[in-house]
């Protein structure tokens, strides 16, 4: 058993590798990976249950609940308690995490062009990630 023929190492590694990239354009940002996880979800879907966005991001609400509270001590987002359901706390973007959405524009063209692949690649690695993630929490 070779480290290099481990796919979980490849992985690793790819992952260490594109976190790293995205290091210095999210601290311009003011935010962790994590963080610009979150504002992507909601970039996409203003206001989202803290339920809905767990299962988005694949993430327990116990790992969740702190991300939000940073973010929501920066101004960038609001934790509520839904009307029709008190159990449920909705999230929603603040103007200033609205706002941010702008400057983040050029984030996904950088690594896009760091990670040097063609669309099919790209596409081709989705493909397989997804497949893959599916795979090892379903069985």
């Amino acid at each position: 058993m070779l480290l290099d023929d481990q796919l979980c190492f490849a992985l690793y590694a790819a992952s260490r590798a594109v976190i790293a990239r995205y290091r210095p354009l999210l601290d311009e940002l003011g935010l962790t990976y994590p963080q610009y996880l979150v504002l992507l979800v909601l970039w996409e879907q203003d206001e989202i249950s803290v339920r809905e966005l767990g299962a988005a991001l694949q993430l327990e609400s116990s790992t969740l609940s702190p991300l939000l509270k940073r973010l929501e001590a920066h101004g960038l987002l609001r934790r509520e308690r839904r009307s029709d359901d008190e159990r449920s706390v909705a999230i929603r973007l603040t103007d200033a995490g609205a706002a941010l959405r702008e400057r983040a524009r050029a984030v996904p063209l950088a690594i896009g062009d760091a990670m040097g692949l063609t669309r099919e690649q790209d596409a081709s690695a989705k493909q397989l990630l997804r497949l893959l993630t599916e795979n090892v929490t379903t069985r």
